[in-house]
């Protein structure tokens, strides 16, 4: 009987062991997934925010659907210019004064045009694929809002493209999960979602830290 009671003991030792370096063990290996997943994410959301950018600056307006985005990058043009100071001779004022006052003016030339796809993606078309989250097999795209908001009486664009990180750490501890979505650090990508953009703000940087944002196609 005391052979057995021992055995119990030590079966108990080892199991409350193993739970004890599991409770230890677990946060640290999320974390490591969770970046290591995160990192990939970050990457397609810069080059949504490069895209968005270049569409506003042809169109006046941000894209609210990735089929309108992509095929902007495929078929979109810059405009190359050159800005250069003049003047002109202020007529009515000679008129009135007997003198001459020049007005200063700026004008601007047209130099040529460039390739948004070469500009952005150079010899790479990944921007095709950039609505997919990864790890999800191109079953689930990020969500992308554009429109405007008022400020100052003055219509401005903003967008907002995100995902939620449940979507992204599927698969992992739900608990852990929770409290990844609630999270709130300087040091770290803070709520429940990684977005870029804001559909309440003009603001079109990312919700993440610097070094989240150090690409690897850099």
């Amino acid at each position: 009987m005391k052979a057995i009671i021992q055995i119990v003991l030590w079966v108990v030792i080892v199991f409350l062991g193993y739970l004890i370096y599991n409770s230890i063990q677990e946060p640290i290996e999320f974390e490591k997934i969770k970046k290591e997943r995160y990192i990939p994410v970050i990457e397609k959301l810069e080059d949504i925010r490069i895209s968005e950018i270049a569409f506003k600056d042809v169109n006046g307006y941000y894209a609210e659907d990735f089929e309108e985005l992509v095929k902007f990058i495929d078929t979109g043009q810059f405009v190359l210019t050159q800005t250069r100071d003049t003047s002109y001779l202020d007529e009515e004022y000679k008129k009135i004064y007997g003198t001459d006052k020049y007005v200063p003016d700026i004008i601007v030339d047209t130099l040529g045009y460039a390739s948004v796809k070469d500009s952005l993606f150079r010899d790479t078309d990944r921007y095709r694929d950039m609505m997919y989250i990864p790890s999800t097999n191109k079953q689930k795209k990020f969500e992308l809002e554009a429109g405007f908001i008022i400020l100052n009486e003055n219509e401005i664009p903003v967008f907002e493209a995100k995902v939620d990180k449940a979507v992204i750490l599927e698969g992992l501890n739900e608990n852990l999960i929770e409290l990844e979505k609630k999270k709130q650090s300087v040091d770290d990508i803070n709520g429940p979602y990684i977005r870029v953009g804001s559909m309440n703000r003009v603001n079109d940087s990312g919700n993440w830290p610097r070094d989240y944002g150090k690409s690897s196609r850099d």
